[in-house]
């Protein structure tokens, strides 16, 4: 599919050209004073540009606004965190898994505004059969999946009637307070045959986190007590709507385009994301900004961890494939569901929260292959089809873009031109990570010498702790 903007806009409903001389989307005047991919940014939270449930203050963006109005902020000031973090030691405790705390973040900062909190049975129904909640004024917001928190048995009998509960980390350490509290029964396979079109086994969400959990769901409104941290030298990557709000702005970014990707970049989305940039500026843009936005919260076993890919995208970086002026690399906090056209919409719509007005989206968009048979979950043109359809998404301008492929007579990354389809060379994830852990050096041009190391020298040492393993004896 062609990424010649204008020409998608009959076939895009979703797809608006929007004018840079606009007057509503003439930014003020800030000066770019910080690299964010050069050295650790460092913010401190604004009443003015952060909005509580209790404050109402809503944040306006340059270019788009939060859904629902205005961005929530669910942290607790840090003047009231002693106080509450006692009242959570006296209350009944939930034990947060990993992702759940992962979820906490999202809801925290605003992704998922103007969510408050896990969702109660009735925000849980509207985005389980309608990928949207209904707002008090009647108007709609995109809401394609579920963001609930699970108990079991124990852990409801535990609560009995108590209206606020505390949450718990993994470590032991005292997260946040869900008020006002309503518990209903969890359906797991009603919850996964909509989410993912599918009850086969093998979905990795599902059995990481679905399967094992507790018949019962819990929401509430949530008060996270501090800022979610993972002290694991990325969290300066993390930043949230409001910090990506304001990075914008300093920028004087006149447009935001957004990548979503979990996989390490090679040339083929840098091709695709410095030709969007091109063609905004011959639309009339002045200073179109790129989000590279990986997700960093949880991905199935055989993906590239985050630290490694974090370590790639800083090479591209360095490497000039990408432009360091034009670019702001940030981790997306949600966990990953690879529910293809479901989950797209909800990456889409955290994008919007973020400031981001024009959305870049593929081939199979949070795809995967078919857990028990050997084809795509999805069709694969599914995925751009529905963010251009979805409701609550009307203000975005989804990108779709045409597929890149190792062109071997120019022997580059090129657009794929079916006219002399047998010049071009797929290279999939799958083969990408079969030669690195191989050692193999891909054709010339597909990735940057610097990025490539990276993958290269992650697999080699993961080989090196595989070989290090004791060999099993069986009986």
């Amino acid at each position: 599919m062609s990424l010649t903007i204008k020409l998608h806009i009959s076939n895009y409903p979703n797809f608006q050209t929007f004018s840079p001389k606009n007057p509503s989307k003439i930014l003020p005047n800030y000066i770019y004073q910080t690299n964010p991919l050069l050295k650790t940014l460092k913010f401190t939270s604004s009443s003015s540009m952060a909005t509580s449930p209790l404050s109402k203050t809503a944040i306006k963006s340059s270019l788009i606004d939060p859904d629902g109005g205005f961005l929530v902020d669910l942290i607790v000031p840090e003047t009231e965190r002693v106080l509450k973090t006692k009242e959570a030691e006296k209350l009944p405790a939930i034990r947060l898994t990993t992702i759940d705390l992962e979820w906490v973040h999202v809801l925290s900062e605003g992704w998922s505004s103007p969510l408050k909190g896990f969702m109660r049975e009735n925000e849980y129904l509207q985005s389980l059969h309608f990928n949207s909640v209904r707002l008090n004024d009647g108007s709609f917001v995109n809401m394609s999946l579920p963001i609930v928190l699970a108990i079991d048995d124990l852990t409801k009998d535990q609560i009995g009637s108590s209206l606020h509960v505390s949450l718990v980390g993994p470590n032991g350490d005292f997260v946040a307070i869900l008020r006002s509290v309503e518990i209903y029964k969890h359906n797991k396979e009603e919850r996964i045959a909509r989410t993912w079109g599918t009850t086969a086994h093998g979905l990795p969400y599902v059995e990481e986190v679905i399967t094992p959990a507790g018949n019962w769901l819990i929401g509430g409104d949530l008060e996270v007590l501090k800022p979610i941290k993972y002290n694991d030298g990325l969290d300066h990557y993390r930043l949230s709507p409001n910090e990506l709000r304001k990075e914008f702005d300093k920028r004087e970014a006149d447009a935001v385009f957004a990548f979503q990707l979990r996989n390490p970049v090679h040339n083929g989305h840098a091709l695709l994301m410095n030709d969007t940039r091109r063609r905004l500026l011959e639309m009339g843009y002045k200073n179109p900004i790129l989000l590279l936005h990986p997700l960093g919260g949880f991905t199935k076993a055989d993906d590239v961890p985050l630290d490694v890919r974090m370590e790639q995208h800083s090479k591209v970086l360095e490497d000039g494939v990408l432009d360091p002026e034009t670019t702001v690399v940030a981790i997306f906090p949600s966990p990953m569901h690879y529910a293809g056209p479901t989950e797209v919409q909800w990456h889409a719509k955290a994008r919007i929260n973020a400031g981001a007005n024009f959305y870049i989206v593929g081939r199979d968009p949070a795809g995967m292959g078919h857990p028990t048979e050997k084809r795509d979950l999805y069709d694969p043109d599914h995925g751009k089809k529905v963010l251009s359809m979805a409701p609550g998404l009307e203000k975005l301008n989804i990108l779709p873009f045409r597929v890149a492929a190792y062109d071997t007579v120019a022997k580059q990354m090129s657009f794929f031109d079916p006219s002399r389809a047998k010049d071009f060379l797929f290279i999939s994830g799958t083969k990408m990570r079969a030669y690195a852990r191989s050692g193999e050096n891909p054709p010339d041009g597909f990735m940057c010498p610097g990025g490539w190391k990276v993958l290269v020298n992650y697999y080699a040492s993961q080989q090196e702790e595989e070989a290090k393993q004791p060999a099993t004896v069986s009986a």
